[in-house]
């Protein structure tokens, strides 16, 4: 029996080299801003630019060698993406410590762009095979929802901003859930695999949707209460609302039923709406929400002063902004963390914030087509459910400095100043990268080295 022809595919050096070349382009933007900020405030280039330069330029160029070893096939598009924003937010942070601002230092984010950079390689050296987390759903589960509510642990968790989120060691603080998104949404691409059949059944119709069978709504209301949990309990309507609105995302993705996201919207905002009216601190968020301008809330725990300040400030900056270095966004409170994206369109003004969500869509936009081009059912859902969760938030965190939405303490991924989020994110980075190098690369028999004729048979 003959053997049937494979077409050769040569291994993706070129695409390597074009990875490459972008990662240097995004390191010398960002150090062209490190040189803006400084001219612009001090008439001079600034004296550690060459610092911050070679150790981010390093800490890529070590996270590109571990893919170009461990993940070759991988979308080429991601890590320079991931770079650039990660160095836009090391620039605004430097520029917010040069204006004095308190809390704001870019040599701590460079070390913790390391740490993250040491995660991202750390994860692709040892998940060989992103399917192996399918065997590990239900522990995922339980140590996400361990991680969610550790907080409430006494003599562990910490109350910060009149938020319960934190747990503190020592002098050290953590905030578990942002590893715990992670874990959840493993759990929820191994439950939806294993359920997704019986999830898909159709009930009764009304009007044009197949509405679930009632038996069925059991892991939605379960979902719905533990995100109201979390609200209530730790005052943190961010995890709660990314939580709940992943789960519906993927449940959607799994099933592919409207049905789901229309029960999921009504469950939310009922929630939303019961729990403003038994507890306060839900009450005060939509109240500042809905009367920004009231003097008697500027004062209160996320009250409207810093969210005025943010809009001020990119009002400010207009459609171009007032260039990097010569605008005030040391004025807005938390604006190395809560606040950057406003504080970045004072400087950057309408057009560089049109520029950054660009860049966050690109990032979503690989990681959905790696979702798409993935040969199994988990691995469809969990690249879907991280890139859904990855855009989720920056619509959380811009919806609220801009008033669309209610604030929800959440921070700009990979701009904001912390470690938790950024290690937090760049995992995230590592498993969609692992998951596109297994969705792109070709099968056995149709790899072939550049420069070689022969083609590798089974």
């Amino acid at each position: 029996m003959s053997t049937p022809s494979v077409e050769p595919v040569l291994l993706p050096a070129k695409r390597r080299v074009a990875q490459l070349a972008m990662l240097a382009f995004a390191v010398v933007i960002i150090m062209g801003a490190y040189a803006n900020v400084g001219l612009a405030i001090d008439k001079q280039i600034p004296s550690g630019m060459l610092t911050y330069g070679l150790g981010l330029g390093g800490f890529m160029l070590a996270a590109y060698l571990v893919l170009a070893k461990f993940a070759p096939w991988a979308d080429p598009l991601i890590l320079p993406l991931v770079t650039l924003v990660n160095g836009l937010g090391l620039v605004m942070i430097y520029r917010l410590e040069a204006a004095k601002m308190g809390g704001a230092s870019a040599t701590n984010q460079l070390v913790w762009t390391g740490v993250g950079v040491v995660l991202f390689s750390v994860t692709l050296i040892v998940l060989r095979d992103h399917r192996a987390l399918q065997r590990l759903t239900y522990t995922a589960g339980a140590v996400g929802l361990l991680l969610l509510v550790s907080p409430l642990i006494p003599f562990l968790g910490k109350e910060i901003n009149g938020a319960r989120i934190w747990i503190g060691v020592g002098g050290a603080t953590l905030q578990p859930a942002e590893f715990a998104k992670l874990a959840l949404v493993v759990f929820f691409a191994g439950y939806l695999v294993a359920k997704r059949d019986v999830l898909a059944l159709a009930g009764r119709r009304l009007l044009f949707i197949d509405l679930p069978r009632a038996r069925d709504l059991g892991p939605v209301l379960i979902t719905w209460g533990f995100s109201l949990g979390v609200l209530v309990l730790q005052k943190d309507l961010g995890s709660s609302l990314l939580i709940f609105g992943t789960f519906i995302a993927m449940l959607y993705i799994a099933t592919q039923r409207t049905s789901w996201v229309l029960i999921g919207i009504l469950l939310f905002v009922g929630g939303a709406i019961l729990a403003g009216m038994l507890f306060s601190h839900v009450q005060d968020r939509f109240t500042v929400y809905l009367n920004p301008e009231d003097p008697a809330l500027y004062d209160k725990v996320g009250g409207s002063f810093q969210l005025l300040q943010g809009l001020f400030g990119m009002g400010q900056g207009g459609v171009i902004g007032t260039g990097l270095g010569q605008g005030h966004p040391e004025q807005i409170p938390l604006a190395f963390s809560d606040f950057i994206f406003p504080a970045t369109g004072e400087e950057l003004g309408l057009t560089g914030l049109m520029a950054l969500l660009m860049i966050y869509a690109l990032i979503v936009e690989r990681g959905l087509r790696t979702s798409i081009a993935a040969r199994d059912p988990f691995s469809k859902l969990l690249a879907g459910g991280l890139s859904f969760i990855l855009a989720w938030q920056v619509f959380i965190i811009v919806g609220g400095v801009t008033n669309l939405i209610p604030l929800t303490g959440l921070v700009t991924p990979f701009m904001s100043q912390g470690g938790s989020a950024l290690l937090a994110n760049w995992i995230l980075i590592a498993l969609l990268v692992r998951m596109s190098d297994a969705a792109r690369k070709p099968p056995p028999q149709a790899i072939q080295d550049e420069g070689m004729t022969q083609v590798f048979q089974r």
